[in-house]
């Protein structure tokens, strides 16, 4: 799937290749390099649509494709180091973190469906398989990054968690978030600056695992 399938309501948004496809990227990384949580939002602002309708496109799960999304984000954030200096390589690392992300997902489904159906041939076994799949999963970092976004995402408070919903999944920028909530410009970006930070403390162990 290529990235033109965007939400709606986006469709007269400006491309992004003038700033994360082509030489614009090269600043943009510059800036996530030195920890400028503007260039963040930036990033989230123009890339989140493309990567929620391939994510979307491929687990046919919105809440799932919103999760793998701020995954990926956090990815950007914490190991921003890992893509190569030319700005031009940002956004199809994005995409190629995206679509593994959203690959180990569909390989989980599928290993709780073969044991679902493995179960049902012999009802004795059901609890079996369940603690064994349960084991399974837990022990797998895909577990505990879904897990860790659902926990980080539910701590934030309501004001936070809704500015940083509207802004990474449904790509909203600082000025259509403080429309839709009626609120100053200025109270957007310190909800977002806020929620952003106790994501970042919450999600920091789970940097290791993401690629």
């Amino acid at each position: 799937m290529t990235p033109t399938r965007r939400r709606a309501g986006h469709e007269a948004r400006s491309s992004p290749r003038g700033s994360i496809w082509a030489a614009g990227g090269e600043d943009l990384r510059a800036r996530l390099v030195a920890r400028d949580e503007r260039a963040l939002a930036e990033l989230i602002d123009v890339a989140s649509p493309w990567l929620l309708g391939i994510a979307q496109g491929m687990l046919q799960d919105p809440v799932e494709a919103e999760e793998v999304v701020l995954e990926v984000m956090t990815i950007a954030w914490n190991r921003i180091e890992l893509v190569g200096a030319e700005g031009s390589a940002l956004m199809p690392w994005l995409l190629r973190v995206t679509r593994n992300r959203t690959i180990d997902r569909l390989r989980a489904r599928r290993r709780r469906g073969s044991a679902l159906a493995a179960a049902s041939a012999d009802p004795g076994i059901v609890r079996h398989v369940e603690d064994e799949s349960r084991i399974d999963e837990a022990g797998a970092p895909g577990w505990h990054v879904h897990r860790s976004v659902h926990a980080a995402l539910d701590s934030l408070p309501e004001d936070q968690r809704t500015a940083v919903r509207l802004a990474y999944f449904e790509g909203l920028t600082h000025s259509e978030i403080a429309e839709r909530l009626a609120i100053p410009l200025g109270t957007v970006k310190t909800r977002l600056r806020l929620g952003f930070g106790r994501l970042r403390v919450s999600l920091a162990p789970i940097k290791d695992w993401v690629l």
